[in-house]
This record gives structure tokens, sequence and C-alpha cells, in this order.
């Protein structure tokens, strides 16, 4: 029997747009981590974002060929997991556009208290932002899109993108600070 990760991405989109379910799996579990990762920066829980995972897979398989084999297909499936888990959030976000901003404060933390946290310590400060000052600091800052796209994405004007992004930086520094004087 031939190990599945010896099937190269290429041979299993190919199938994939022949529509065979066994390829389908196999994508599906060979891809599934990454997309988990990519969509729990986008969700409330571990819940939503598998749910987000699952739909974009949907929305994979249905249309993969519309994929361009010619580019990445991770970064294909990133996009497509990271807009299904907006378009799942976005309902929330409606909400929170409509809240009062808090007036920032710049607070500068020494480089060497960032360089002693975790990627654990990074996910529970950045997990304590409001859900759109989170969502629009991934979307900047980890998986590149700039403000058009986000502000186009999320439906709010690109100044908004701008502000929001701002916000979170500040209350990330503002956390890390808090954190560093407990040490």
């Amino acid at each position: 029997m031939r190990d599945n990760r010896d099937i190269a991405d290429e041979v299993l989109i190919s199938q994939c747009k022949k529509n065979s379910l066994k390829h389908q799996e196999i994508l599906y579990k060979r891809f599934y981590g990454y997309a988990m990762g990519v969509s729990l920066r986008y969700s409330y829980n571990r819940d939503d974002a598998m749910e987000a995972v699952n739909d974009a897979f949907i929305k994979i398989f249905k249309s993969i060929n519309n994929y361009d084999v010619n580019k990445a297909f991770k970064a294909w499936l990133r996009t497509i997991v990271v807009n299904t888990a907006i378009d799942r959030r976005r309902k929330d976000m409606k909400h929170q556009l409509n809240l009062e901003l808090d007036d920032a404060v710049t607070v500068a933390a020494p480089h060497n208290i960032i360089a002693n946290l975790s990627a654990a310590d990074i996910l529970a400060f950045m997990g304590t932002l409001p859900v759109l000052h989170r969502t629009i600091f991934n979307m900047y800052e980890i998986d590149g899109y700039d403000h058009e796209e986000i502000a186009s994405a999320l439906n709010i004007p690109a100044s908004s993108s701008r502000v929001y992004l701002s916000r979170a930086k500040e209350k990330l520094r503002t956390i890390i600070k808090t954190e560093a004087t407990r040490a």
C-alpha cells in the first residue's frame, strides 16, 4: 500500500479536480493542521475555527478547478480559510463597530521583554484583544493584507483598518508592559 505522504501535492490537486473523494480526503488531512492554525487566529475558539476550516475545505473542493497551478497552493488555501473565517465573524464584527473605541495610550516596552515571551504567551495576549482588533492585526501583520484589502473583506473604511491596527498594537504593548512589571 502506498504511503499518502508520497503523493505529490500536484497529483492530489489534479485528482481533486477530477472529484476523487479519496484524494480530497488525503488533501484535507494533509492541510488540515495548517488551515486550523490560520483559522484559529480569526476565531473565538477551537470549535469556531474547526467550522471555518470545514467550510473552507468545502469551498476549496468546489472551486479547485479555478486554482492556478502556477501559484502556491498553500497561499490559495490560506486566502480561502482567512476569508471563510472572516465571513463567519462578520456578523459579530458589525456589532463591534458600533462600540466606542478606548482612548489609545502609547506605551513603550523594552525589547528584551518580547524576547522572553513564548509563542503561547503571545497567543494568550492576542486572545485578549477585541475580535476586530485581533482580526485586523492578523490580516495585516501576519497574513500580509494591505489596508484596502482588509477594508474590503470586513466592509469597513481603510482608515478604520489603520486605526484598529494601531489600537491593537497599542493594547498589545500595554499588556506586555503590564506583564513585564509583574515579572
